[in-house]
């Protein structure tokens, strides 16, 4: 594998686990099943959004790239919420929506902040 696709994959599987952290956490946290089963489909509208957000930004392009990373965030939030509501008939209380918000962003901003950093020393 060249170093470029080791990069797009890393990038892709730490958004992914991201996205799959997010789902655990607040299933754990509202005590509901954390099992892979209930954590997929509860993930589901979100890894569908981010898959449609690599696809649609071109983040393999520079999958480090903050550019990269606000676009893959936003759509992945816009998206992955409106697939929950519409296709998948889950709620999406405000606090919901404002948690999925900041923890997403966190987590798949947060890594390309690192990532920057480290390439930088």
């Amino acid at each position: 594998m060249t170093a470029q696709k080791t990069v797009i994959a890393r990038a892709a599987v730490l958004d992914i686990v991201g996205v799959l952290a997010f789902v655990a956490i607040g299933r754990r946290n509202h005590d509901e099943g954390t099992g892979i089963g209930a954590v997929l489909s509860v993930a589901a509208p979100f890894l569908i959004a981010l898959a449609m957000a690599w696809a649609g930004s071109r983040a393999w392009r520079a999958p480090q790239s903050l550019r990269a990373g606000i676009a893959v965030w936003v759509s992945t939030v816009v998206v992955g919420l409106a697939l929950r509501r519409l296709v998948f008939d889950h709620g999406i209380a405000t606090p919901f929506v404002i948690v999925a918000t900041l923890f997403l962003g966190f987590v798949l901003l947060g890594w390309r902040l690192v990532a920057r950093r480290l390439a930088r020393t």
